[in-house]
């Protein structure tokens, strides 16, 4: 079975990455990592010029908003993309096995998010 982030070989040995479920909003996805890279330089400057604490901690908490967002966005692109996917695997089998896999990868990260 072909994990997220694996090559794919095609009969023909061509190399194929497979598309994630992320892939037709990833500019709008990479957008916003850029708009937190940013903010995340503000809270440095922040720092650097002795802003008021609970000024930081503000910019902080977007931060982290924003943050959460964009994982939860990535947790809806898994589920809607990777475990639907695995699920229209033909051989019964592998079907289950597929979605067990995707739905225990979703888990652990919605895990991560959460601690």
């Amino acid at each position: 079975m072909n994990t997220p982030g694996n090559a794919v070989t095609q009969p023909d040995d061509v190399e194929v990455r497979p598309q994630h479920g992320y892939t037709s909003n990833k500019e709008a996805y990479l957008r916003r990592l850029k708009r937190i890279e940013g903010q995340v330089r503000g809270i440095a400057r922040m720092v650097e010029e002795d802003k008021y604490c609970i000024d930081i901690l503000t910019q902080v908490a977007a931060v982290n908003k924003a943050l959460h967002a964009v994982s939860l966005g990535l947790v809806e692109e898994h589920i809607g993309h990777c475990v639907v996917g695995a699920a229209s695997e033909p051989d019964p089998d592998l079907r289950a096995e597929a979605i067990d896999f995707k739905v225990k990868e979703a888990t652990d990260a919605i895990g991560r998010l959460l601690r």
